[in-house]
């Protein structure tokens, strides 16, 4: 029940106007700030653009020329390898992400690299599941703690600025896909993988240093597929989500130069003069910003692996669409790596409280040590997990008489409202939660005050009442996704 009612037109074209308008009402407060409004408080007055993140400007400012150069590049040799030796083309793959990052970060780099396969090829032999992720968490967490990480970090020199990001992120996703690679190869029954597919899934150049990860089982798969066809209109739809990746990375460029909404976070002093919508506006997008980063740079990279033939993960579910801890994730293929081999495997059919309790223990763990143990990734770790469980208390004690016999009297519509409004809540504990991780604890301290003690009870009963809108935009759009596919099973 709740999700499967339709409620009536005149009620669902309300939710949508009223999501809008808050919208449209909180940006513009943010505009003023961002423009004229507390313009003498302003510790960045003299910025004509928000430039605080660094890896969009790394992407589409700074290094787009030798990004788009190395990617150009792949796409050149891949689709002459198509055409003259297909059954070559995963080779091919191999060996241009091989010379890539040898001429980007040295040959020491690479030598670290191929060291951290073999170390994990090796164990993979051993056929035992644990010693995989014993020694692949190990060897990861040789990256997050001195003196390994020093020692490690030496193999690279030079003075090109971008070779510390390379560094941190080839080597870590290296571990992550020879862990999978490790944990497959644990799971085949007629002997054994060999080195040459790890160091063909390793070296896959669109993947290598940024991901997104893409578990070895479905690499191996697609990348040695013999047919190369394609489905009618798919190259018109891999050419127009290029297209709209330029559009948005376009878009995203101009609002830069009218809304900061990176830089004023991180102005305490700016952010006690805010309103209460203006601080509520500027939480929700900046996790809606984070979203289309992550949309946006996975797309460009998703964009050449579709033209490799490859069906990559897709991008994260955003933000505005979200009000489950269950679904919450922002970067996919981590997602998926962390479901398949931890948080489902422990989990099982996620009905178990104690089984439950330790999957999501572990899993947040494992993302503990991917993130880099602080302060910061501890408390988001720490609510999140907290947040998963909880929902699925909450779920097991309404699950219980005398509530299950009020849902089945009630209407569908009465049950799907009253669900909402649960949703509501669980919907700012996501938000307030991710919050922390991208804008820091102090900045989601600020915003919890204001939204449920400062700004109590107007603030918090219209910010509350546009949340509850915008959950029944989110289940309308579930209910008519799954009438759906219900109807194309029935036709079929």
């Amino acid at each position: 029940m709740g999700i499967k009612a339709a409620l009536p037109k005149y009620e669902i074209y309300s939710y949508y106007v009223v999501p809008c308008l808050a919208t449209f009402w909180a940006a513009s407060w943010i505009f003023e700030v961002s423009n004229c409004e507390y313009h003498e408080l302003l510790c960045f007055s003299s910025v004509s653009k928000d430039t605080s993140d660094f890896e969009w400007m790394m992407w589409f400012s700074t290094f787009r020329a030798h990004i788009l150069f190395a990617l150009s590049g792949h796409v050149l040799f891949a689709k002459i390898c198509s055409m003259l030796a297909p059954q070559y083309r995963s080779l091919v793959y191999m060996v241009y992400g091989l010379l890539a990052v040898w001429t980007s970060m040295g040959w020491t780099y690479v030598t670290l690299i191929l060291s951290h396969c073999i170390l994990l090829y090796s164990i993979s032999l051993v056929k035992i599941r644990w010693l995989c992720f014993v020694t692949g968490l190990c060897t990861l967490a040789t990256f997050k703690c001195e003196p390994f990480l020093s020692w490690e970090a030496g193999f690279v020199h030079g003075d090109f600025e971008l070779r510390h990001i390379l560094f941190y992120g080839g080597c870590g996703f290296t571990i992550m896909r020879c862990m999978s690679f490790a944990v497959e190869n644990c799971e085949k029954t007629d002997g054994n993988y060999n080195i040459l597919e790890l160091l063909k899934y390793n070296f896959y150049l669109p993947f290598f240093y940024f991901g997104p990860i893409m578990t070895f089982d479905k690499f191996y798969i697609q990348v040695n597929r013999p047919g190369l066809t394609r489905k009618d209109g798919e190259l018109w739809n891999i050419s127009l989500h290029g297209l709209i990746h330029l559009g948005v990375v376009i878009i995203v460029d101009v609002l830069f130069h009218f809304m900061y909404i990176l830089t004023i976070p991180t102005d305490v002093k700016l952010l006690k003069h805010l309103s209460d919508w203006a601080l509520i506006g500027l939480t929700y997008f900046n996790l809606v910003y984070d979203w289309v980063k992550a949309a946006v740079m996975f797309g460009v990279i998703n964009t050449v692996a579709r033209l490799d033939h490859l069906d990559p993960p897709k991008p994260p579910k955003c933000i505005t669409m979200l009000y489950m801890f269950s679904e919450t994730h922002f970067d996919r293929g981590i997602h998926e790596w962390l479901c398949k081999y931890v948080y489902d495997y422990l989990g099982g059919k996620h009905d178990n409280v104690l089984e439950e309790l330790v999957a999501t223990l572990c899993t947040y763990g494992i993302t503990i040590l991917w993130l880099g143990p602080c302060e910061v990734v501890l408390f988001w770790a720490f609510f999140n997990c907290f947040g998963l469980n909880f929902e699925l208390w909450t779920a097991k004690f309404f699950s219980m008489e005398p509530f299950v016999s009020f849902e089945m009297a009630m209407s569908e519509a009465t049950s799907r409202r009253i669900r909402a409004i649960f949703n509501t809540f669980n919907f700012w504990c996501i938000v307030l939660y991710n919050v922390v991780a991208l804008n820091g604890l102090d900045f989601s301290k600020l915003v919890a005050k204001r939204l449920l003690l400062k700004g109590f009870p107007i603030t918090t009963t219209l910010v509350m009442f546009v949340t509850y809108c915008l959950i029944q935009v989110i289940k309308e759009r579930e209910r008519k996704h799954r009438a759906n596919v219900t109807r194309l099973k029935k036709e079929k």
